[in-house]
C-alpha cells in the first residue's frame, strides 16, 4: 500500500497536520491489565455511581423508571432476535419481519393512528424528522413548535430544521399549557406543521383537541410528542385530532440505560403514510397463499439517490422494538391500564402531599399524569443534593432550562415507587424546608 501511494513510511499520511500539532509523546496510559485485574478495576469505577437501584428516584422527562417484566429479556436474548439486523431476504427474515409487524400494529392501536413504521432512532429525532414531514406534505417551510415540548426534543428539531432552511417558531406557554391566543396569532397559510407534546414536558396534559382543530383550519399539520404509558389512560392523540405521532418508546420493556439505545416510535393518518421515513413491514401472502412478511413502502432515494431523499433514516431500532413489542403483548389492554392507572394515582398522592408542605408552591396547577412542578422556598440545587444523601433523586431542576423557573423541580412518579418511599420523602423533604 505504501508502495502504491508513494510514500516512505506511514507518518507521511499525516503531513497535513501541522508539526506543533502532533503529539510527540506516548499516551498517558496505565500498563495494560489482566482480564481479572480489569474486571475489579472496572467495578471499583462503577461503585462511584448510583444507580435507579440504589436510589429512590423522582427523575423523569423523556427516560422513565418502569418495572421490566423478566419476560423481555427471556425473548430479546434470543440468538435469533439479538443478532438479526435488516431483514432485506425475507425468505429468510420472516420471524423477525413479524416481530417488526407485529410492533406496527400495537403502536397504531396504542396511538390511534392508522399506520406506524418499523421504528426510529429515538424521541428526540423521531420529533424532528416529523417536522420534514409537515413540510414535505405541505410544501411550506415554517414550523410552530410549543414552549412545552422538551427543550432537548426542540434543539434537536431546530438542528434538523437549520440544515433544511426550515423557520421554527417558538410558541409561548401560559400555566405550563400551550398559549392557545399565541397559536392563533402565528397560524396561517405559511405553516406546515404545529408539534406539541401530550403530557408535556411540565407533566400537564394539553388540550389537543382544540390545537387540532386550529392547526387543520390552515391547512398545517399536527405533530403529537406522546408518553406511551400515558395512553393505558388518556385519550389516543388520534381520536384527538393528530395526524402525527411520535413517542420515545423506551418507557415499553427498554431499561433507561443512562440514556440508550432507545426507540423512536413514529405513526401516522393513512393520507401521510407514503411520507413516513425509515421502512414499514407489510403483510402479503405467497405463491401458495401461505401469509408472509416483507418490507415495503421504504424511500429507496435514502439509499441511492440521496439528493432527492427527505430523510437519512434507513435503519431501525429493531431490538429495542422487539422489547416493546414483547412488554405491549404481556401487559395487554388490561395491563397497559394497570400500569397508567398505578403511575397516575402515586404522583397525585404525591403531589397532593407536597403541596401541603409549608413553603411549596405549585406553579402549573391543573390536569397531569404522573409528572408536575413543584417550586421549593430554597435553592432547588441544595435541597437535591441533600435530599441525594439521602439516597432520594428529587427529580429535575428546571432552572437549567428555563431561567424563570428557578427552584422548580420536575417530578416524576411511576409504578416502581411504594407508599413507604412517598411518605419518607414527603417526611425528609419536610424537614429541609
Amino acid at each position: 500500500m505504501l508502495e502504491f501511494l508513494g510514500i516512505a513510511d506511514t507518518e507521511a499520511l499525516f503531513d497535513d497536520i501541522p508539526e506543533q500539532l502532533r503529539m510527540k509523546r506516548a499516551l498517558q496510559l496505565r500498563p495494560a491489565m489482566s482480564e481479572l485485574e480489569l474486571e475489579r478495576h472496572l467495578g471499583k469505577l462503577a461503585q462511584r455511581n448510583q444507580d435507579a437501584g440504589q436510589v429512590v428516584s423522582y427523575l423523569g422527562a423523556g427516560s422513565y423508571e418502569h418495572y421490566q417484566p423478566s419476560v423481555v429479556d427471556a425473548i430479546i436474548s434470543r440468538s435469533e432476535f439479538y443478532t438479526s439486523y435488516t431483514p432485506y431476504q425475507p425468505e429468510v427474515s420472516q420471524g423477525m419481519l413479524q416481530a417488526i409487524f407485529e410492533y406496527q400494529t400495537m403502536v397504531s392501536e396504542l396511538t390511534g393512528m392508522d399506520i406506524a413504521n418499523a421504528s426510529m432512532y429515538d424521541g428526540p429525532t423521531a420529533f424532528a424528522e416529523a417536522g420534514i414531514v409537515c413540510c414535505a406534505h405541505t410544501r411550506r417551510d415554517k414550523l410552530v413548535v410549543a414552549g412545552s415540548v422538551h427543550p432537548e426534543y426542540r434543539a434537536v428539531l431546530d438542528t434538523y430544521a437549520r440544515g433544511q432552511s426550515i423557520e421554527v417558531v417558538a410558541l409561548p406557554s401560559v400555566a405550563g399549557v400551550v398559549d392557545s391566543a399565541a397559536l392563533a396569532q402565528v397560524l396561517d397559510g405559511s405553516v406546515a406543521g404545529v408539534l406539541i407534546q401530550y403530557p408535556n414536558f411540565f407533566g400537564r396534559v394539553e388540550d389537543v383537541r382544540a390545537i387540532a382543530d386550529a392547526t387543520h383550519a390552515v391547512g398545517a399539520v399536527l405533530v403529537v410528542s406522546t408518553y406511551p404509558i400515558a395512553l393505558g389512560l388518556l385519550e389516543t392523540p388520534g381520536a384527538l385530532g393528530a395526524d402525527l405521532v411520535v413517542a420515545e418508546g423506551q418507557s415499553l420493556g427498554n431499561p433507561m440505560a443512562y440514556g440508550g439505545p432507545y426507540l423512536g416510535i413514529m405513526a401516522a393518518k393513512r393520507d401521510l403514510m407514503r411520507r413516513l421515513p425509515g421502512r414499514i413491514v407489510g403483510q402479503t401472502s405467497d405463491h401458495d397463499g401461505r401469509r408472509g412478511f416483507v418490507l415495503t413502502l421504504q424511500a429507496r432515494e435514502q439509499h441511492i439517490r440521496r439528493e432527492k431523499a427527505s430523510s437519512n433514516i434507513c435503519s431501525n431500532q429493531a431490538l429495542n422494538a422487539l422489547a416493546a413489542t414483547v412488554y405491549m403483548s404481556y401487559m395487554g389492554p388490561n395491563g397497559m391500564k394497570e400500569v397508567a392507572l398505578q403511575n397516575f394515582h402515586k404522583a397525585h398522592y404525591l403531589y397532593n402531599a407536597l403541596k401541603a408542605l409549608p413553603g411549596v408552591k405549585i406553579p402549573f396547577d391543573g390536569p397531569f399524569f404522573n409528572e408536575f412542578v413543584v417550586q421549593l422556598p430554597k435553592s432547588a440545587a441544595e435541597v437535591q443534593d441533600q435530599l441525594l444523601q439521602d439516597g432520594i433523586l428529587f427529580g429535575l431542576n428546571l432552572g437549567t432550562f428555563y431561567p424563570d423557573l428557578e427552584n422548580c423541580v420536575l417530578i416524576s412518579v411511576t409504578e416502581v415507587r411504594s407508599r413507604e418511599e412517598l411518605d419518607e420523602t414527603v417526611r425528609r423533604l419536610g424537614e429541609l424546608l
